[in-house]
């Protein structure tokens, strides 16, 4: 199971982290992912990253400002220089499978979900 957290308000231009964490020591193989879904729009994929390797992709909205990474079988999302548009709520992925691009970005290669973190950004 996936457990997400620090989702939170922040102003624009600032920074947060989000936590995934993984029960029972699944952070072993595949591939974790972060989505988002803002309201009234479909979930979105934002990053991943091959477990065990030091490869990631990121989609171009979110490319140079937020960052993946696993430490202690928990997945974080370092975001920086937040905008108004990055208001969602942020849904962490796994998936058994090494994924490549394009199938890190399809929602359906990922098997577990977290119940997603509200990240809101506003001045």
């Amino acid at each position: 199971q996936l457990q997400a957290s620090g989702g939170g308000l922040v102003q624009p231009g600032g920074s947060l982290r989000l936590s995934c964490a993984a029960s029972g020591g699944s952070l072993t193989y595949g591939t974790v992912a972060w989505f988002r879904q803002a309201p009234g729009k479909e979930r979105e994929p934002i990053c991943s990253k091959r477990i065990g390797t030091h490869v990631t992709n990121y989609s171009s909205a979110v490319r140079g400002r937020f960052t993946i990474s696993i430490a202690a079988n928990t997945v974080f999302l370092q975001m920086n220089n937040l905008r108004v548009e990055d208001t969602a709520i942020y849904y962490c992925a796994l998936s058994p499978y090494n994924l490549i691009t394009p199938s890190w970005s399809q929602r359906a290669q990922y098997q577990n979900w977290g119940q997603g973190t509200q990240v809101t950004v506003s001045s």
